[in-house]
């Protein structure tokens, strides 16, 4: 019975696993956007910034806006205020009313932003235009003390802080969600076996509404109406298709020496041997005294031990076609570190025997 099921488990391979189109890409234009600010924390305990003349200025303009001119020449103690570059992620579709979240971060000398509070600042996008205002109480979640000795002490980062719904958003960004008849959609990674499979998946429910544009693109001719354009989006994007496979790649961090080689990775016929030589040299100096009532000299003579040491490994003979899992328990075998590994896979590499992209970073 059991060699019967192991039969049809063979001539019936289970199905490749299928993904969410919307976990394989995304409508074009619906997408987040970054803001940018340039702000100033105020009543921080004398961890602030010193008297920075771009916090002067920052100063003088939140004074201004209040009603209040300083005095020209006169630079305010800025102990208890810091320089910041506020930055936050406006959602795709965000109304005027609607709460981001916003992080404030020091630009200055400032040596903690604990206890202070955000004044309202404009947070701009990459068109110049404000999108959002950003006001509130900092969270901080490091620690920052020091004693008159010089000794100090830090925990994690007290120097950047966040805002929960700290900022509201005052203009909405033009998707192109409801305009024009044809909307995109865009893979994360591009790949032409894939682009095929979402529109033939999307066409099967709905026929002539995908063509592919490119590796990366499908055009998709929607229904004008934005009641019927949402449901339909929707529809799109809970359609399962199963990806092609990845290509073939090694990544190689060179840093931390971390290999990592994923499953369509195959070698050509191809034999290893890894050895390791060792060579020692030990250095014994004697020290030689001269004779009584000689005149010579004492004098040390050099003595030195030259051994090798050469670790026999096996070879580890590779089929055409090995798997991962086969490559991995012959490097086991051989007892390669991960720098070795690394050697090895470019040897590989250079004999053509290995099919795949390497990439170190």
């Amino acid at each position: 019975m059991a060699a019967a099921l192991c039969a049809l488990a063979f001539l019936f391979p289970p199905p490749a696993h299928a993904e969410r189109v919307r976990d394989l890409g995304q409508f074009q234009g619906v997408r987040t956007n970054q803001l940018t600010g340039y702000g100033v924390v105020v009543g921080l305990p004398g961890s602030g910034d010193d008297n920075l003349e771009y916090l002067t200025q920052a100063m003088k303009g939140v004074s201004g806006r209040m009603g209040l001119t300083l005095p020209p020449g006169i630079a305010p103690g800025l102990k208890n205020a810091a320089a910041v570059i506020v930055t936050a992620d406006l959602p795709a579709f965000a109304k005027p009313g609607q709460r981001i979240d916003v992080t404030v971060s020091t630009i200055g000398k400032a040596k903690s932003l604990r206890g202070g509070a955000l004044v309202m600042t404009p947070l701009y996008g990459a068109d110049g235009q404000i999108y959002a205002m950003a006001q509130g109480n900092l969270a901080v979640g490091g620690l920052d003390a020091s004693g008159k000795d010089g000794s100090k002490v830090t925990v994690n980062i007290p120097t950047v802080g966040r805002i929960a719904d700290g900022g509201s958003v005052e203009r909405a960004v033009a998707t192109g969600f409801d305009s024009g008849e044809t909307l995109r959609w865009n893979l994360f990674e591009a790949d032409f076996l894939t682009a095929a499979r979402v529109r033939d998946a999307i066409n099967r429910r709905i026929p002539g509404l995908a063509s592919v544009e490119d590796g990366v693109t499908l055009a998709l001719h929607l229904p004008a109406d934005a009641d019927a354009r949402a449901n339909t989006m929707a529809m799109i994007e809970m359609i399962e298709v199963s990806p092609a496979e990845t290509p073939a790649r090694v990544i190689v961090n060179s840093r931390t020496g971390t290999v990592v080689i994923n499953s369509a990775v195959r070698l050509s016929p191809a034999a290893i041997s890894h050895g390791k030589l060792t060579v020692r040299i030990d250095e014994n100096p004697t020290v030689v005294q001269p004779a009584p009532l000689s005149r010579g000299k004492t004098a040390v003579e050099q003595n030195s031990t030259v051994t090798t040491d050469e670790e026999k490994r096996s070879v580890a003979l590779f089929k055409g076609g090995a798997s991962l899992a086969r490559v991995v328990d012959a490097l086991n075998m051989l007892g390669v570190t991960p720098s070795d590994l690394v050697a090895i896979l470019e040897a590989l590499k250079q004999a053509g025997a290995l099919k795949a992209e390497m990439v170190v970073i």
